[in-house]
């Protein structure tokens, strides 16, 4: 691709981290979202929280050290990417608002854009959803430290966008994200 003065096209890549409770749509968006990006002529990538802990993180439990010590990690990956024009979305859970708070800094130390989305869908729903039966595992005594149940999620206080699932339609939600960037020059 080429600018009108035939040079490269230069690339604005930023990280857009979803967060949420398990079961709360935050793949599923940011999937859609990736979609409609590459269609558009995008560099996309999408760093699924599951995925990216079984490549770089299968040795890490779920302690609070060993959570922030994934998202660290995965934050680092998202701002190399970024820092090379990538559009970086990261359905992340990141329980931990101090957790998510070292990667917006880790952006900011480096000029990368990154914009935090909460995924804010009640418990009750996810539950319902259970799309991994986590929640099911958990309430038959088979899991343990699960996050928003026994274990904590600190919400966002305030997100660059919040999207209440429960509310809105997939598209609808995807909307909402693409004007987001839109808005903040990451499209």
């Amino acid at each position: 691709m080429t600018e009108p003065n035939g040079g490269p096209a230069v690339w604005q890549g930023g990280t857009v981290w979803l967060t949420g409770l398990p079961s709360a749509g935050k793949t599923t968006l940011a999937r859609g979202l990736a979609e409609r990006l590459r269609t558009e002529g995008h560099r996309v990538q999408v760093l699924d929280g599951d995925e990216v802990r079984t490549a770089l993180s299968a040795e890490l439990g779920f302690s609070k050290e060993d959570r922030d010590t994934n998202v660290r990690r995965i934050g680092y990956v998202a701002g190399l990417l970024a820092s090379h024009g990538v559009t970086v979305l990261v359905p992340v859970i990141a329980p931990y608002a101090m957790s998510r708070a070292a990667v917006r800094d880790l952006h900011a130390a480096h000029g990368v854009p990154y914009l935090e989305v909460h995924v804010a869908t009640p418990l009750e729903t996810c539950a319902d959803r259970d799309v991994k039966g986590l929640y099911a595992r958990q309430a038959a005594g088979d899991l343990r430290s699960l996050t928003g149940v026994d274990d904590p999620y600190e919400a966002p206080v305030d997100p660059d966008l919040r999207i209440r699932t429960e509310d809105q339609t997939v598209e609808e939600s995807i909307r909402h994200l693409r004007a987001l960037l839109a808005a903040r020059g990451l499209s």
